[in-house]
């Protein structure tokens, strides 16, 4: 079994997985469990059987800050900035409209990449940013809340079907109970992850103005016409549909 971020499942050809990485698609965490749990998220992890894979449910990352050595208030400020991103076509354009240099690397490498100076910001959730003490190397955190960092948990479908189906049952009725926990438990660690920011000092803090976020949303918008083109309307009308509560019709 693995939890890959949904990003990297569209560099297995599923570029309707795209869509969890379109900005502002999703304005809270209940607009993520419409799509998760219903029918585009059903109908998605479906497709995964096409490649020798069964996905089991998506848990949870949190809703996505920006962070660099100089604040980030309007588009206008990430011009020349290089901005780390995960291996996804959508974050590239995401950047290029903002007029940033978008630089895919892993994880574990962008620590070091903002103390090298190779990259001067990222994005990623909160919990995130704490745990990889990215504090130490930023001075500024943006809590836009421009995109979603999720999962999906999946597991080698012959392996899986190879399970007594007893088993499998058990191992749904369990991944659905860690799933709610999970989930839970991610928004109540990123909650108290800004919280400790906002009160260690160790960054500024930039919450985002209405005008604000109106310059983010009108910057980001072609992004969504783009994805469009690469995944078909269709995907991406069904996801925000379903993110703003107008619930598809179900077959």
């Amino acid at each position: 079994m693995l939890a890959p971020s949904l990003s990297k499942l569209a560099l297995f050809g599923f570029k309707e997985f795209e869509v969890f990485d379109l900005p502002y698609v999703f304005n809270d965490r209940e607009a993520v469990a419409r799509v998760t749990q219903g029918a585009v998220g059903k109908s998605l992890l479906r497709k995964l059987e096409t490649k020798g894979m069964v996905g089991l449910g998506y848990w949870d990352g949190g809703f996505k800050i920006m962070s660099s050595n100089k604040p980030l208030k309007v588009p206008a400020d990430f011009v020349g900035q290089r901005m780390r991103i995960h291996a996804s076509r959508v974050l590239d354009m995401q950047m290029d409209a903002l007029g940033a240099t978008p630089q895919a690397m892993e994880p574990g490498e962008v620590y070091a990449a903002l103390n090298n100076k190779i990259v001067d910001g990222a994005e990623t959730s909160p919990v995130n940013f704490n745990a990889r003490k990215w504090y130490d190397v930023q001075s500024n955190v943006t809590l836009s809340n421009h995109g979603y960092l999720g999962y999906a948990v999946i597991v080698n479908k012959k392996f899986w079907d190879g399970l007594p189906a007893d088993v499998r049952k058990s191992i749904e009725n369990a991944m659905a109970e860690a799933t709610t926990y999970a989930n839970a438990l991610t928004a109540q660690e990123n909650d108290a992850a800004l919280e400790w920011l906002k009160k260690s000092k160790k960054v500024a803090v930039h919450t985002l103005t209405d005008k604000e976020l109106t310059a983010w949303r009108d910057a980001l918008q072609p992004v969504g016409k783009e994805l469009e083109n690469r995944i078909g309307k269709a995907a991406v009308v069904a996801t925000t549909r379903e993110a703003d509560g107008h619930w598809p019709t179900r077959r």
